[in-house]
């Protein structure tokens, strides 16, 4: 459908009010499907609703001046726009509500979001990029309130880069840097900090961004006067607004139910935002929510009736209507055929997407009646295994859950017992068991040739007479030789452009390469996060770098519940291979210490998360993750940057593998399993213990997600048979991560003489200055007492008590 824009001097009467009827048709089917959409859930075919009702003429307005190229950055009341668009239909809005799993048929998410939550396909099936700059793009909605606002503004950043930074080659993701990035909010969500936090920084970076926020003054049932200052955010946000000698943004007011001046509001928004690259925002007054937020309630619970009929009063599509027939562009008649039609379509496309949805489980469940029926003819269960047949049958709109218990149930009644016809029923569970988990399971981490963990090793070359340099030289000079290779690379934060970050492992960079690609910016964490993966999403490859681990948790939620769960919630459609880069370990106090990889290796699944131990290993790692497009978390040795390392001669070249972990030094009697700052005080420790006759093998886990793909850290262990794990996360933190990794999954229990062990930083954040470290962390000699006392209790006369 074209929904471009044209102005009342461009087209005749007669194209004038085809595109208002259009619209009318759009805004209608919408509600329709709303409203539809609602009954299904309350029917129980589907689990949960949370429309777009309400919200049509705005995003009508909207669509008309989006363009090829631009990104929607948005919220899960956007389906009109999507209708609009043409990238949402009927059909495939009632497959979201039914949470269908085929991506033909679903997709938005092939049912591993909630309706409402909205993308269109960035790449094509063997994962390479589209051509972004000849379709319309969203990026994949989460419901986390204001979570899409901070990969809104790297998203826009993208065109300003692609704009001004001279040579870059922008096929496919650019056309000049004229794409506007589109957001969308509601007025509660505005009291979000990440949303303060990316309006802060959009603008002070001038992006080309356009904010829409849908204020219907309420959030859930809270009124607009608990969430924001005034109860009008533009006002509190009006000291944002440009004027002839200072930048800013230009704010619109405009209510969303009136149609024309909605249409000039955007018009005016994409041409100041595309042409001037000057943000905007929108605040869209007077809007309903004719069916309250969702199905989990009813709105009249906490609305007076007063407010109830102003919503039924000024609701957008009442009052749009009226304005068509008050206008002449339609008379009643027409408008009621059109409704009546648009009904129909509504009502038939639920059907069919109802009977698709059914279509493959009614001949599962066909083929496993059967299948119990054969099994059940020769059991001496039989009538316990008819029973679940008749219970199956009675079954008319089975899920696969049902599917599942009903042949893992059949399964126990056939226990002891063998024949052809059981084999033919385990054949089928354990297929059906497979095939139902791969589709809730796979594209967690990218499943293409070129993943970061199919990149070979690639060892660093070292001459008889290579100097030895800091560890920061070592960082320096590889990014340097990165910048060069890759054009699209670049990277930002705070402190990282003009003095090269703070332990200059940058140094010189930002005069070299310019401070487009190496540059500053303001404190704020999330919305550093949020440029790196909205522009990852458009094809740069940017490096985002969090001064400290301690704080990279003021961007956790960014870090979680957008970039970690990308590739998995669009089902691979989406990927954003962004780099962040961050410093910790063994410093000195509570704040520069940060060592809390329990909390990120949970937290952070769909990201890799690599802890080198020196600086040759982590430029390795970038190198490695360059030639690949996933997301990772680069943790450097905040005490490594002055210690001395052997400079490579293949800077740029040489890769650290992802998923490997490295034998340091080999041993017979205990395996020490150890990674980052810690191992260079377990290789001091193991050096005292070979003084009383202890050799320990030492293994840098190195890659934490993933770990040891290889099984390689059970192989040492069959030669040693003791274990030992030190880290400096809190007790019960990586450690044991790292110990269920080793005993449960590489099954090394089988050849263990002593029980499996940790050693870890105790429970409180470590104390400030030497001492607070000494008595925080793992030292060398608890690390020496704790493998001394493993050797006594399995060899006392060998090694007597120590104390």
């Amino acid at each position: 459908m074209d929904v471009s824009s044209k102005t009342s001097n461009d087209i005749s009467f007669d194209d004038f009010k085809e595109q208002i009827i259009s619209d009318y048709e759009i805004a209608f089917l919408s509600r329709t499907c709303s409203l539809l959409g609602r009954k299904e859930v309350l029917t129980g075919k589907a689990k949960f609703g949370i429309f777009g009702d309400g919200k049509e003429l705005p995003q009508l307005a909207m669509a008309r001046s989006f363009k090829n190229g631009d990104f929607r950055s948005g919220y899960y009341r956007d389906q009109t726009f999507m209708m609009a668009l043409g990238l949402l239909k009927p059909k495939d809005f009632f497959h979201a509500l039914y949470a269908t799993t085929d991506i033909e048929k679903e997709p938005m998410s092939a049912g591993r979001q909630m309706g409402g939550h909205f993308l269109t396909h960035s790449l094509n099936t063997d994962g390479s990029w589209k051509d972004l700059t000849k379709q319309k793009n969203s990026s994949a909605d989460i419901s986390c309130t204001a979570g899409q606002m901070p990969r809104l503004l790297g998203l826009a950043q993208a065109s300003k880069v692609y704009r001004n930074l001279k040579g870059l080659d922008g096929a496919k993701f650019s056309v000049n840097g004229d794409e506007i990035a589109w957001g969308t909010i509601g007025n509660a969500s505005t009291s979000e900090g990440m949303f303060f936090e990316t309006i802060n920084a959009a603008g002070v970076l001038q992006v080309p961004m356009v904010i829409s926020i849908w204020d219907d003054e309420y959030g859930i049932s809270v009124p607009a006067k608990y969430h924001t200052t005034k109860e009008d955010i533009s006002k509190v946000l009006s000291g944002f607004q440009r004027t002839e000698s200072e930048k800013g943004y230009e704010i619109f007011k405009v209510n969303g139910w009136d149609y024309t001046a909605l249409m000039h509001a955007y018009e005016n928004a994409a041409d100041i935002a595309r042409q001037e690259h000057v943000p905007v925002m929108i605040h869209v007054k007077e809007l309903t929510q004719p069916q309250g937020h969702s199905t989990s309630g009813s709105h009249e619970r906490y609305k007076d009736n007063k407010r109830l009929e102003w919503e039924r009063d000024f609701d957008c599509n009442k009052r749009f209507k009226e304005w068509i027939l008050e206008s002449g562009i339609a008379n009643n008649e027409e408008l009621e055929a059109i409704e009546k039609r648009i009904k129909r379509t509504v009502r038939e496309a639920k059907k069919q997407a109802w009977e698709e949805y059914l279509q493959g489980l009614l001949a599962a469940k066909k083929t496993l009646v059967a299948l119990i029926e054969q099994a059940s003819s020769k059991s001496p269960n039989k009538n316990f295994l008819n029973k679940l047949k008749n219970d199956l049958i009675a079954t008319e709109e089975p899920i696969k859950k049902d599917l599942a218990i009903s042949a893992r149930k059949a399964l126990r009644f056939l226990l002891g017992e063998s024949s052809t016809e059981k084999a033919a029923l385990i054949e089928w569970t354990s297929k059906f068991l497979q095939e139902a988990q791969d589709i809730y399971s796979n594209n967690l981490y990218s499943e293409n040739e070129n993943k970061a963990t199919n990149i070979n090793a690639v060892a660093p070359i070292f001459k008889d007479d290579s100097e030895q340099v800091d560890g920061r030289v070592i960082l320096r000079d590889n990014f340097d030789k990165l910048f060069e290779k890759y054009p699209n690379t670049l990277i930002f934060g705070e402190d990282t452009g003009a003095i090269g970050d703070v332990n200059q492992g940058l140094e010189g960079m930002q005069e070299k390469y310019g401070a487009i690609r190496v540059a500053d910016t303001g404190i704020r964490e999330t919305t550093i996060i949020g440029q790196g993966i909205g522009m990852a999403l458009r094809g740069l490859r940017p490096i985002a770098e969090i001064q400290y681990l301690d704080y990279i948790f003021y961007a956790m939620t960014t870090l979680t519940d957008d970039l970690a769960s990308l590739l998995y919630r669009t089902a691979g459609k989406q990927k954003a291979p962004l780099i962040i880069r961050t410093r910790g370990h063994r410093l000195e106090g509570i704040w520069h210490s940060g060592s809390q990889m329990g909390g990120l290796i949970h937290l952070l699944r769909g990201m890799y998360i690599l802890a080198p131990r020196n600086m040759t290993q982590a430029a390795g790692f970038y190198n490695t993750l360059l030639k690949s497009d996933e997301p990772a978390l680069v943790i450097e040795s905040l005490n490594g940057y002055r210690l001395k390392e052997r400079k490579p001669n293949n800077l740029g070249e040489f890769c650290t593998p992802i998923g490997k972990v490295e034998t340091i030094k080999k041993g017979s009697d205990i395996t020490l399993v150890s990674y980052g700052s810690t191992l260079r005080i377990v290789e001091k420790a193991a050096k005292e213990l070979l003084e009383v006759g202890i050799d320990a093998e030492i293994i840098d886990a190195q890659t934490l997600l993933p770990f040891d793909i290889d099984k390689d850290v059970v192989e040492s262990i069959k030669k040693t048979n003791r274990l030992l794990v030190i880290d400096e996360d809190v007790p019960g933190g990586c450690s044991a991560y790292l110990l269920n990794e080793i005993i449960e999954k590489q099954g090394a229990f089988k050849y263990l003489d002593s029980a499996p062990q940790t050693l870890s930083a105790k429970a409180h954040r470590p104390a400030y200055g030497t001492d607070g470290d000494y008595f925080s962390k793992p030292n060398r000699e608890d690390i020496f007492e704790k493998v001394y006392a493993i050797m006594h209790e399995s060899s006392p006369n060998d090694f007597p008590k120590l104390r």
